[in-house]
């Protein structure tokens, strides 16, 4: 069987362990082969949440693909960048602001920009799985901010209570079906990004521009959950965890042992032994 000849990872529930973290196993294992096969972190986080990872990984010097594929940095630079319009930003939090039955939590996010609206419950618990601080603007404020700037969002966050999350979920995705990704990991959260993007067309971006003697075929990714299955469903060696999501399970071409049993480590070792 030949081998593949890159690396991509998903990083919450695929690459790191229990306590959220690098294994020691997984930065040994990558560390044997990031001088031969380059490793890529690909991910629903910002990129200043990867950084930390990469550098205990050894693998600074490697592109990032953030926001389940809107944007691709490659040393540091944007070569892909796809943004959730200001209109769209303005819509979703107007609709929280003035919904009768209470409000969640938005946050908004643009490369390396995070405008939490407060820093509550929800904020801090980013903050400890993910190792970055938000900064504290409030949503009417960071788009005034982004309106200036021409920008929109790489990425908002919708979490709080369930059935107020529910209810948001179902409205969004009525009202922007054809122009919206709308992943849910649980039961009190939201991710939106833009519908065109994806963790597989962040690869596709990447391989057009920086490896271009690679193929689909030539990877090899992991992951585990809704917004990893494009993608592990359609490189060349589509690995899932054994804690991934069925609908992930059903279009992998193996599955590895837990995340929180080094389960990228191990498969790792087993295919580049």
């Amino acid at each position: 069987m030949n081998k593949p000849k890159i690396v991509f990872s998903d990083i919450d529930g695929t690459l790191l362990n229990a306590d959220r973290d690098l294994s020691e196993a997984t930065i040994s294992e990558i560390n044997a082969i990031k001088n031969n096969v380059p490793v890529i972190l690909v991910s629903a986080r910002m990129p200043k949440q990867m950084r930390h990872l990469q550098a205990k990984l050894a693998i600074l010097e490697e592109p990032i693909i953030a926001y389940n594929g809107a944007l691709v940095l490659v040393d540091d630079k944007p070569i892909h960048s796809v943004e959730v319009p200001l209109e769209v930003i303005k819509y979703i939090v107007d609709y929280n602001n003035n919904n009768p039955k209470g409000k969640f939590h938005v946050s908004l996010y643009n490369n390396d920009e995070w405008y939490a609206p407060e820093y509550d419950y929800w904020a801090k618990r980013e903050e400890n799985n993910t190792k970055v601080a938000p900064e504290i603007k409030p949503n009417a404020d960071a788009i005034a901010k982004w309106d200036k700037e021409e920008k929109g969002a790489h990425k908002i966050t919708c979490m709080g209570d369930a059935d107020l999350i529910e209810e948001a979920f179902n409205h969004f995705k009525s009202k922007f079906e054809n122009t919206l990704h709308l992943y849910r990991a649980k039961d009190t959260y939201i991710e939106i990004a833009p519908k065109e993007v994806s963790k597989l067309t962040g690869i596709k971006k990447l391989l057009d521009f920086k490896y271009t003697d690679f193929s689909l075929a030539d990877v090899i990714a992991f992951g585990d959950n809704y917004n990893d299955a494009e993608m592990i469903g359609n490189v060349g060696f589509g690995i899932a965890v054994a804690n991934a999501r069925d609908e992930v399970k059903a279009v992998a071409k193996d599955i590895t042992l837990h995340h929180k049993e080094d389960g990228v480590a191990v498969y790792l070792k087993q295919i580049f032994s």
